[in-house]
This record gives structure tokens, C-alpha cells and sequence, in this order.
């Protein structure tokens, strides 16, 4: 005879993707075009939870990027991917890594192309973001912040 089980079943679905705010700003145009391109590249990552009703939690991934040329700022672009998700039956020590690893991964290919649209429709050459493990960066923000178990 099988034996009975209380836990409850875990259930994870996207409920929408969807670019909560997004800017571009060329501070030095037109004359950043005219000089020899020889661009550095400032990249910021965050990501924050908000908690919905019934399950339901709302992931914002934070892309910055300040590109300068030579000492010159070329153009500044900042992302926010954001998702609703239903996350049920994790455990407390389970959700950590669904909102702090698992749906930001999911939001990244979303922002990546955002940002990338947003530089090529500037007039910059197209800049690819590389894959980011959100996995490691989960496990250094907890050993950032062991008392948290979120990243916010």
C-alpha cells in the first residue's frame, strides 16, 4: 500500500512578460558619431519581487549600460523586463531561488533584446549582452546577506 503524502504540489506558470520601462539616452550626439570608435562598456544587473495576491509575484530584471567612448559618454540605455508569476507550493527555502535565479533567467533573453534593439535603433553598432548565471549570482547575494533569502 502506497504510502500518503501531505505536501502539496508545486505549480509554476508564466502569467506575462512584458517591458515595464525602458530609456535611451544619447547625451553627446551628434558629435560622438564623428569620432573614432573605441567604446568601454558599464554593465549593471538587479532584479526586485513583488509580492501579488494569490501566489502570484511580479520579477523586474534591471539591465543599465553606460557605454563611453574614450572618456566621452556615447549613450546611457536601462531596461526593466518584468514578468507575473505564479509560483505555488514551494517551500520559503524553495522560493529564494525561484525569484532569485529561476525568473530573472527567464526574463534575460527579453531584455537582452530590448537593449540591444534600443542601441541599434540609437545608431550605436549592436552590443549582445552575455549569458549571466543567475544561479551564481543568487548564491553571492546569499553570502552577501545570509539572513536574506530574496534578492531585492
Amino acid at each position: 500500500m502506497a504510502e500518503e503524502t501531505n505536501a502539496v504540489e508545486k505549480q509554476f506558470s508564466i502569467q506575462k512578460i512584458y517591458t515595464k520601462d525602458m530609456s535611451f539616452e544619447t547625451p553627446n550626439s551628434p558629435k560622438i558619431f564623428t569620432e573614432t570608435w573605441e567604446p568601454s562598456v558599464d554593465f549593471n544587473l538587479g532584479s526586485h519581487v513583488e509580492p501579488l495576491e494569490n501566489a502570484f509575484f511580479e520579477i523586474v530584471l534591471t539591465i543599465t549600460i553606460t557605454v563611453k567612448n574614450k572618456d566621452t559618454v556615447a549613450y546611457l540605455v536601462e531596461v526593466n523586463q518584468a514578468g507575473i508569476f505564479a509560483l505555488g507550493g514551494f517551500t520559503d527555502e524553495e522560493m529564494g531561488p525561484m525569484v532569485g535565479s529561476f525568473c530573472p533567467n527567464i526574463l534575460f533573453p527579453y531584455a537582452r533584446e530590448a537593449v540591444s534593439d534600443l542601441i541599434v535603433r540609437g545608431g550605436f553598432p549592436q552590443l549582445l549582452l552575455a549569458p549571466v548565471n543567475f544561479d551564481a549570482l543568487y548564491a553571492q547575494h546569499l553570502q552577501q546577506a545570509p539572513s536574506s533569502n530574496t534578492i531585492n
